[in-house]
């Protein structure tokens, strides 16, 4: 049997029904990335690799013998978007692969504890999680906003006691770090406007916003 995407624990009498067992294929790479919304939190964890992952189903979440495991490079031109349509190519080409070497009798199994005795969970994202905390590094709101892009549901702040829906930000390198009132525009830009981060500030490239936008307004921490 071969899962994809499915967001349910098996039960034990299910796992063992088929002689083979169930595959399943998961977009992180295990041990680590086990759970949910594992893409968003690779990008929100500003790692610079992700990976895609076969593997057998046991009783524990994501935690059965590998079957086959890939890796590709997370660049700053990355996010949610373009690591899940990358994802939808290479899954399909994984699993395919997998279910021939099963049939060939091929599969060298690899134990998940033979890489790292404990790995680590993420958890699923809930209602609430994509407001924006402005009390983080530029890095940190760069990697936040890209990591739920569309098609996610967006980064959201307040700024007037209006919802406002952030898609794009851009980090700039070698600026000083330097104090000051953390969310606040600090000037308008041809192509959106500059926002005071903990350690610098950010460029908001993509957005929407049912009002006007001034310099000196603050967003709602």
């Amino acid at each position: 049997m071969i899962s994809m995407s499915f967001n349910q624990i098996f039960k034990k009498q299910l796992i063992y029904l088929t002689r083979e067992g169930i595959i399943n294929v998961h977009a992180g790479k295990l041990p680590f990335y086990r759970g949910r919304n594992i893409l968003n939190w690779a990008l929100i964890n500003d790692e610079k690799e992700y990976g895609i992952t076969l593997h057998y189903v046991d009783e524990g979440i994501d935690t059965g013998d590998i079957i086959e495991q890939r890796t590709y490079e997370i660049t700053d031109t990355d996010n949610y978007k373009t690591l899940l349509e990358n994802s939808y190519i290479e899954c399909a080409d994984i699993l395919l692969k997998g279910v021939e070497s099963i049939l060939d009798n091929k599969v060298d199994r690899i134990p998940q504890k033979s890489i790292h005795p404990f790995g680590f969970y993420c958890g699923r994202r809930g209602v609430g999680d994509e407001n924006i905390n402005w009390n983080q590094t530029s890095r940190e709101l760069f990697n936040f906003v890209r990591s739920i892009c569309f098609p996610g549901p967006q980064a959201r702040a307040s700024l007037k006691n209006k919802e406002i829906k952030i898609n794009k930000v851009r980090e700039f390198k070698g600026v000083p770090s330097y104090k000051g009132f953390v969310g606040q525009i600090l000037a308008k830009t041809t192509k959106g406007f500059l926002v005071k981060t903990l350690d610098t500030y950010i460029e908001v490239l993509s957005y929407e916003y049912d009002g006007k936008i001034r310099t000196g307004d603050r967003f709602t921490l």
